[in-house]
C-alpha cells in the first residue's frame, strides 16, 4: 500500500479481494464489531475469513487459528481485538505475507490500535490503517456509519 492519503489507503484496502477479520466471536451482544465487519465485507464481495483461535467455524463458514493457517494467504487484515493482541496479529501479518492492515476503532472509544503495532506495520512495509473502521466506507455504508465517520472527521479521530 503506497496510498498517502486515508481516502486513497481506504480505496486500496477495500479493493483486496482477501481480507481476513482477526477477532470474530461467539459473543454478538458484547463483541460484536468483528463479526458486523466479516458481514459486510463477506456482503461487498470480498473473500473473507474468519480468524480466532477459540472458534472452528463463524456462520458456517471455517474459522482459522492464525493467518498462516488460511490456505493461499489473504492481502489484508481487519483487526478487532484488544491492542496487546494486535501487537501479535502484525507480526503474524509480517510472517504470512500480509500487504494491509487495518486496526479498528468505534466511535465509542473501543479500540484495536496499537502504537507499537503501527510502528511495527511501518518499518516492515505493511500498509497500516490504524483507526476508525471499514464499516464507515463504501456505498453500503449505513447511515449510522456514516454519521460515525462525519463525527470522527469533525473532532479529528479519523486516522492519518
Amino acid at each position: 500500500m503506497n496510498a498517502n492519503t486515508l481516502d486513497d489507503k481506504i480505496h486500496d484496502f477495500m479493493a483486496l479481494k482477501r481480507i481476513a477479520v482477526v477477532g470474530v466471536s461467539r459473543d454478538n451482544r458484547h463483541h460484536p464489531a468483528g463479526n458486523l465487519i466479516y458481514r459486510r465485507l463477506k456482503s461487498a464481495g470480498h473473500d473473507v475469513f474468519a480468524v480466532n483461535p477459540h472458534m472452528q467455524s463463524f456462520d458456517g463458514d471455517r474459522c482459522y487459528p492464525d493467518l498462516k493457517a488460511i490456505p493461499g494467504g489473504v492481502e489484508g487484515v481487519v483487526v478487532v481485538t484488544r491492542p496487546a493482541v494486535t501487537e501479535e496479529v502484525v507480526r503474524d501479518c509480517a510472517a504470512a505475507g500480509v500487504q494491509t492492515v487495518w486496526m479498528h476503532a468505534s466511535l465509542a472509544g473501543g479500540s484495536s490500535v496499537s502504537p507499537a503495532g503501527v510502528t511495527y506495520c511501518r518499518e516492515h512495509g505493511i500498509g497500516v490503517i490504524p483507526g476508525a473502521c471499514p464499516m464507515m466506507y463504501g456505498a453500503d455504508a449505513d447511515l449510522g456509519h456514516r454519521c460515525m465517520r462525519w463525527v470522527m472527521k469533525l473532532t479529528g479521530r479519523l486516522p492519518a
